[in-house]
């Protein structure tokens, strides 16, 4: 997961002695004696116009939250691994600070440095692990007071250019189309599980969905026509600010069992026999085929953990009988369907909602499957066919 930080410029007073003549006339009077005018970086004065040099005055009450705005960004909408993830980043950054004496928050831009250089100096993070504990770092320090990145974002790109000379990156398998339809073929349709699993694994490779969009998607965003389903897509991880989307999946008349159409029509009637017609699609069943009881699941409620998802789809990988079972997870469905897209000449950018020119889209999926059509082999092979037909 890549994050994005936000660059704070700080905003601080000029000092009194380098204020041009203009502003220190003794005319700018507060309270009968000479009053400091307000300056900063950000100051804009029109000709002729002075600063203000009153302060506005807080009460004590100004600095307390209302509960409701203190609850809102105690729930914020992250999911709950992003969560746990930062609180155990920043506890690791304050454990460093303490052990070596330094201040924590707000921190300096040497400690920032320090503490980033000592985690690329034990070799065993990937970059973009450095990268998030950077980011986790940085967040914790107050608006104000935020550390320098020019260094620290030096040392760490350097060390991502050793660091792929070093590592290979283990990617999720793509599923062969055989191999995804012996996937689909263990989902007892006779079954509330079967159905369910089915329809998330047709439309979770023809949306290209991520686990998490897959877990958060509710029924209020599934339309379903004679030849399309629709999913509206509130947030991913490249709509950070849920601006929303809208993704297209196709019906396939030609295979009925591959049908995503078909498979979303037969989930949502199985869900109004179990009472369900709003709320999370994707739901927890008993073995029995009933409602789990989620009363307890306090951090997503009704709505499964993106690791559920990928669990049934290597529980369907194994009953299939996949070889390589234990690799499979629910991107190797979203890689499947970029690498079948790219293939017939597709752009999988907008259908697995990437951001416009993304370079993962171009170096993944485009560029790859061009060179793959473009393979010297394929020619030897072809003229090896040539010559074997045209043999006496």
């Amino acid at each position: 997961m890549e994050l994005h930080e936000e660059e704070v410029v700080d905003a601080e007073l000029v000092d009194e002695d380098h204020l041009p003549a203009a502003l220190t006339d003794p005319g700018i009077v507060l309270g009968g004696a000479l009053g400091r005018p307000v300056l900063t970086q950000h100051t804009v004065l029109r000709p002729g116009e002075l600063p203000t040099t009153q302060r506005p005055q807080y009460t004590p009450q100004e600095f307390y939250l209302s509960e409701q705005a203190a609850r809102l960004i105690d729930e914020e909408s992250l999911p709950e691994n992003t969560k746990r993830n930062r609180r155990s980043q920043r506890g690791m950054f304050e454990d460093w600070c303490a052990e070596m004496g330094r201040v924590a928050v707000p921190c300096l831009t040497t400690t920032y440095i320090e503490y980033i250089a000592s985690l690329i100096a034990q070799g065993r993070y990937s970059p973009n692990t450095i990268r998030a504990h950077k980011s986790a770092v940085r967040a914790m320090q107050p608006e104000d007071a935020k550390p320098g990145t020019t260094e620290v974002n030096r040392l760490v790109k350097e060390y991502a250019k050793n660091w792929h000379r070093r590592n290979q990156v283990k990617k999720a398998p793509p599923i062969s189309d055989d191999h995804y339809r012996a996937m689909v073929a263990t989902c007892d349709q006779r079954h509330p599980i079967g159905i369910r699993d089915r329809w998330a694994l047709l439309v979770g490779r023809g949306g290209l969905h991520r686990r998490s969009e897959l877990a958060d998607l509710l029924l209020e965003q599934i339309e379903v026509e004679d030849d399309w389903v629709t999913h509206y897509v509130a947030m991913s991880k490249t709509d950070q600010n849920a601006h929303g989307e809208h993704t297209d999946i196709p019906a396939d008349p030609d295979d009925p069992l591959m049908c995503p159409v078909d498979a979303t029509r037969k989930w949502l009637n199985c869900l109004r026999r179990l009472g369900i017609r709003s709320g999370p699609a994707y739901r927890a069943l008993t073995v029995a085929g009933t409602l789990q009881d989620r009363r307890t699941a306090t951090a997503r409620g009704d709505h499964v953990t993106g690791d559920a998802i990928n669990d049934m789809i290597r529980g369907r990988a194994f009953a299939a009988g996949l070889p390589n079972w234990q690799d499979i997870s629910a991107h190797s469905q979203r890689r499947t369907g970029a690498q079948r897209i790219a293939a017939v000449g597709g752009d999988p950018t907008k259908q697995g909602r990437w951001k416009a020119g993304s370079a993962v889209v171009k170096r993944e999926y485009l560029d790859r499957a061009q060179s793959r059509a473009e393979n010297p082999w394929l020619l030897v092979q072809e003229k090896r066919r040539t010559a074997k037909k045209t043999a006496p």
